[in-house]
């Protein structure tokens, strides 16, 4: 048996998220039961993270455990049984302990918000309503590099033996009537990114300065943050790893 890197992306219109589920059809089975098939064996992968319902990603990498040969062609065929709404860049073989998610050094997120209807772009963007200070949600923003607990920004009774995470980026640029948010972490909490935009919108309706950005974050409680905006208008864009894993 030998490693395998996937590197995939996705439109999570249609899915209730990465991870299978039993409450709807994610990702990963989708993929698992194209493997199985080209294989001709059941192949479980495990990717880098796990997004949300109607999430999307343009770079996921999965890891999985196979006799693969000709890993240009495999690429080729699962592209041929998976729906249009996923797509398999490429596949490579790795060394044998290289682990999709622990040996991420980094995640990149962006969310994409608009003031403006927008007939053809709607399933991707956020629409808010009013006036957005884009410097106030920044000044709250650099707030997040002074902490690493971000209890506040969790979903509640998750799994995870930490909560810590260390942010290296976030900020929003506003492009005509856009507003994009980027950030970037060693990892992210479930529903992390969109409770923290969902808070840092206060910020640019006038609700929230630094000082109470600060107490949300010390509070370590879910409960007194922003509410969490909605999934379709965030993009999983980029996971790096360490040039050691590729061998």
């Amino acid at each position: 048996m030998s490693r395998y890197f996937m590197y995939l992306a996705y439109n999570g219109t249609n899915y209730c998220g990465w991870q299978i589920q039993q409450n709807g059809l994610s990702i990963q089975e989708v993929i698992e039961k194209a493997l199985a098939t080209l294989l001709r064996v059941p192949t479980p992968i495990l990717g880098a993270g796990r997004t949300d319902a109607g999430v999307h990603a343009r770079q996921m990498m999965a890891h999985f455990d196979a006799e693969v040969g000709d890993t240009v062609m495999l690429t080729e065929k699962l592209n041929r049984v998976l729906p249009k709404d996923i797509v398999i860049y490429k596949v490579v073989r790795v060394k044998e302990d290289a682990h999709a998610r622990f040996d991420a050094a980094s995640r990149l997120y962006r969310y994409y918000m608009t003031t403006q209807k927008d007939p053809f772009m709607y399933p991707y963007k956020y629409k808010v309503h009013g006036d957005i200070d884009v410097d106030r949600m920044n000044r709250c923003s650099e707030i997040l590099f002074d902490y690493i607990d971000f209890t506040s920004f969790s979903k509640l009774h998750t799994d995870v033996k930490t909560n810590d995470c260390t942010i290296m980026y976030a900020r929003w640029e506003q492009q005509g009537d856009d507003y994009i948010f980027t950030i970037k972490a060693n990892r992210f909490l479930r529903n992390m990114v969109r409770a923290i935009v969902g808070t840092l919108l206060e910020a640019g309706r006038g609700k929230l300065d630094e000082a109470g950005m600060r107490r949300i974050i010390e509070a370590k409680d879910r409960g007194v943050a922003g509410c969490s905006v909605p999934g379709h208008a965030l993009f999983l864009e980029e996971i790096e790893y360490p040039d050691e894993i590729f061998g």
